[in-house]
């Protein structure tokens, strides 16, 4: 027998041990079930279980374990990436704490305490999936800095540079100055930020008293002026093109050219060009070979290119010292309060540089081809489709790829140079040595780059390199393609692209047949979560007091595709008492001697009840899979709970209660039967969303001589078991007890009143269901007696229409008639205000275009609301005749 009530810990703590015990998690190789295969994206060392988590990695343990239900040799492939830059910051804090820099340590020593705090302390994340209830086959897991995939990115590296596709080029880069490292397009965060613009004048050489004026945001940047551009259709500036400037408090003297990226419209219409430090200069730079001068350390301070006053300043120190000199020179034409975005290192958290350096890059407009073509033909799809706009126009534009980083932990890459600086790119520093050797005809000594790759370089690997791969093994073979990637849509470009490039190329092959997209999880009202807001969720906190099932089921009932989830906590208590409903419906069964029967056959029900639950599970089963196999999670959250606690719990409990407790022991044992049969096909849809309940009532319900639910079969319920004519009539009864409920409750009938029934232009059908089901309405409805009547509806008669009939509730002698009017026309008068401002504000074209897209969104769901509501109030009011 169940306790009395649900406890969650326990039984999540018992049951995860069972699975893990019990091998229920691990894939077989040898295994004759067709294969289905999900990479887990693997978590930051550094991580720890945030909502946005729980989302992933709830939909995709629902998905393992519905495939796993159906046959199929499911393989969840759990790791951890080695997370580069934000591993080593927490190390390098570590150390800070103690007085020590990493530098002060060496290379060799710094990465033996990385590694010392990786086996420490690195996992968290891991152990607070297994408390989520995440099955993956954890004895194949994972980390991208094991020897296994060491070897993989090495090779990618190596194949990629011999092909041509990674090359080592000087370019510009985002520096991030703290970290003293390059980072990629996809790490920097833009942020508002209040500045000014400044506009300058700058001295045309030879024609004394005149200038040019341009504007810039970062003043320091002046100092590596190389040129200034006007569009050649400017007729203000047409006779200075080709003439020369003398650059302020420097004296260079810099050119004047014609490039259509100066905008006549804005400012004035002349701009300044840095090629060094602006992406867009730089480009302006190379087509009129203009001259890169880099003016800054890594540290984002004044080096010596630039005029003594300002050299080793940093960047704001030098910014405010070029305004005043330049004020004192007279050349500040104005200066205007500016408000614009200014990028940031999403690590470090201050202003990147745009920087001139030496890096490695792959050339991913080549490798983007491939896949974008796979996309297109449907070798890949997006779920939900719009997604593939955003990979389009990405993949369409994409920029080479700058896979080194000036940090220590990492790959290293495989490149090393000789005397002269000529590079051999190896497998092995022998290998290197010998190319070397043959390069030189002697033997010379090598130095080995210093960089390291890219975090997203050998996490692109991760659907073949954690198979084994370069090996030729099994499991690549097996579960090479993934079928489906679970992830939010702000790393598509981060890894889901790039897995699509090193899949294809090297693999022949796309990496995965879907990928399913979700949104992002925002508190109540709509906002983005941030601890600076206080509006954060710990997902460990929330299972701590409702369970873990009560948080999956709500995170799966509100993964609608395409939109955002509003997490409130109400609606996670809400699911929590949908557990303790399926709970006490299992207690209620078992103390009503309901257990499963052996050669219990549901097609041979001869009651109309048992026939009507049966055939709205075959129904619910259906529409469950449908559900799952389009990734429509909210959907399939929908029907259980509409199945399990509407139609099994609230109903046919209640509508079977009587044969529980009747004379007629052959109705009895199959109610029995079937309440068993029922309970534990709902307990098996149930598991992918709420494991841990499902595995206790299962165990107790089949006598725990079943084996554990993870592994029992998915229900394949025949069509036959459809009973139209059963639906049809338990449906109408329903319908009927719920308007005469609805009626009494709109109308403030006493609980305790005993009301007649009186029933005009009932057909046969409807009269002998009457008949056959009359002392469950009375009871469930409170209805005193069912009379067939033809006589018109009289003063106080309540009238309501269900199908074909018409059912009268004389009231007059019941309520205060009149006192019931007025209350509802009260009510709908203040509903029809209410509804009459949301549209007003709804009618709005600037609430539309400047409020926040939840605001907008919320006021919709209200106005649908409220008009729901005022149509139950206008029924109310017609059914009194007012």
């Amino acid at each position: 027998m169940l306790e009395k009530t649900y406890r969650p810990k326990e039984v999540e703590t018992k049951n995860y041990a069972r699975w893990e015990e019990a091998g229920c998690f691990e894939a077989h190789e040898d295994s004759a079930q067709p294969p289905y295969t999900i990479m887990m994206p693997p978590a930051n060392v550094t991580g720890s279980l945030h909502i946005g988590h729980a989302l992933t990695f709830s939909i995709q343990d629902i998905l393992i374990r519905w495939k796993r239900m159906r046959g199929h040799d499911a393989l969840w492939q759990p790791g951890t990436d080695h997370a580069g830059i934000a591993t080593q910051m927490v190390v390098e804090r570590n150390l800070a704490a103690e007085g020590i820099h990493r530098r002060d340590l060496g290379r060799d020593k710094f990465l033996e305490k990385v590694w010392n705090w990786k086996e420490e302390s690195g996992g968290t994340i891991i152990r607070q999936l297994r408390h989520l209830g995440a099955s993956a086959d954890w004895k194949r897991e994972r980390f991208t800095m094991d020897e296994g995939l060491s070897k993989a990115v090495v090779k990618v590296f190596v194949e990629l540079y011999k092909q041509g596709l990674i090359y080592r080029d000087k370019r510009l880069v985002n520096w991030d100055p703290k970290l003293h490292t390059a980072i990629s397009d996809l790490e920097v965060q833009q942020k508002e930020t209040k500045g000014h613009l400044w506009h300058f004048r700058y001295p045309i050489e030879g024609e004394d008293g005149r200038y040019i004026v341009v504007a810039t945001t970062r003043p320091e940047t002046m100092l590596g002026d190389s040129g200034v551009a006007v569009h050649p259709e400017d007729e203000r500036y047409a006779d200075l093109i080709g003439k020369f400037v003398v650059l302020p408090l420097v004296g260079r003297r810099i050119p004047i050219v014609a490039d259509e990226w100066a905008d006549p419209e804005t400012g004035s219409g002349a701009v300044k060009i840095t090629p060094a430090h602006d992406f867009n200069d730089f480009e302006v730079g190379r087509r009129h070979e203009l001259e890169m001068i880099n003016i800054f350390d890594q540290d984002a301070h004044l080096n010596d290119s630039v005029p003594e006053p300002y050299r080793r300043l940093d960047r704001f120190e030098a910014r405010a010292r070029v305004v005043a000199d330049l004020e004192a020179l007279g050349l500040v034409d104005k200066i205007e309060d500016h408000v614009h975005v200014v990028p940031h290192g999403d690590r470090g958290g201050v202003p990147i540089e745009p920087y001139l350096t030496d890096q490695w890059y792959v050339d991913a407009a080549t490798l983007a081809k491939p896949c974008i073509e796979a996309v297109e033909s449907g070798k890949t799809r997006f779920v939900p489709q719009q997604y593939e706009n955003i990979y389009f126009d990405w993949m369409r534009n994409i920029q080479p790829w700058c896979v080194s980083r000036q940090i220590w932990w990492g790959h290293q890459i495989p490149a090393w140079y000789g005397p002269d600086g000529t590079v051999f790119v190896e497998m092995t520093e022998e290998a290197a040595s010998a190319s070397a050797k043959s390069h030189y005809g002697k033997t010379v000594d090598l130095r080995r780059d210093e960089d390291v790759l890219d975090t997203w370089f050998s996490s692109a690997l991760w659907p073949f390199s954690t198979l084994g791969w370069p090996e030729d093994t099994a499991a690549v073979e097996r579960y090479y393609p993934g079928d489906v990637l679970v992830t939010g849509f702000d790393i598509i470009f981060f890894w889901v692209a790039r897995m699509m490039m090193m899949g294809i190329h090297f693999m022949g092959e796309v990496p995965f047949k879907d990928v399913y997209i979700h949104g992002l999880v925002r508190d109540a009202e709509g906002q983005k979560m941030s601890k600076s807001k206080g509006n954060t969720m710990d997902p460990l906190d929330v299972v701590e007091k409702y369970g873990c099932d009560a948080l999956r089921f709500t995170l799966a009932a509100l993964c609608t595709n395409g939109r955002d989830i509003k997490l409130a906590e109400p609606r996670i208590e809400g699911y929590r008492n949908f557990a303790t409903k399926l709970w006490n419906a299992s207690r209620f069964a078992l103390m009503n001697g309901v257990e499963l029967q052996a050669g219990y056959d549901p097609s041979t029900n001869s009651l109309t009840i048992n026939r009507w639950i049966v055939s709205k599970l075959t129904s619910a089963a259906s529409s469950l899979d449908q559900a799952l196999s389009s990734y429509r999670f909210n959907d399939a959250a929908s029907i259980l709970y509409h199945f399990a606690w509407g139609e099994f719990c609230d109903w046919y409990i209640e509508l079977s209660k009587p044969i529980l407790n009747g004379e007629d022991l052959v109705a009895k044992a199959e109610t029995q039967a079937t309440t068993a049969w029922v309970l534990t096909q709902i307990v098996k849809l149930m598991h992918p969303l709420m494991p841990y309940i499902t595995e206790e009532l299962w165990g107790t319900l089949s006598g725990g001589g079943e084996g554990l639910l993870i592994s029992a079969a998915w229900p394949a319920l025949p069509e036959t078991l459809t009973d139209v004519e059963a639906e049809a009539e338990i449906d109408w009864l329903i319908k009927l007890i719920t308007e005469v409920r609805g009626t009494r409750n709109q109308m403030n009938v006493p609980a305790a009143a005993q009301v007649p029934l009186l029933i005009k232009g009932a057909s046969d059908i409807t009269r002998a269901r009457l008949t056959a089901n009359e002392a469950l309405i009375g009871r469930l409805a409170r209805v005193s007696k069912l009379t067939h009547s033809e006589t018109s509806a009289g003063e106080g008669d309540v009238q309501m229409v269900v199908g074909e009939a018409t059912f009268v509730m004389p009231l007059g002698d019941v309520i205060d008639l009149a006192a019931e009017r007025a209350r509802l026309q009260r009510d709908l008068s203040k509903l029809e205000g209410e509804i009459a401002k949301i549209e007003k504000k709804l009618a709005n074209e600037q609430f539309i275009a400047k409020a926040p897209e939840e605001v907008v969104e919320e006021q919709r769901e209200r106005l649908v609301e409220a008009s729901q509501t005022r149509q139950k109030l206008s029924d109310a009011v017609a059914r009194l005749g007012a």
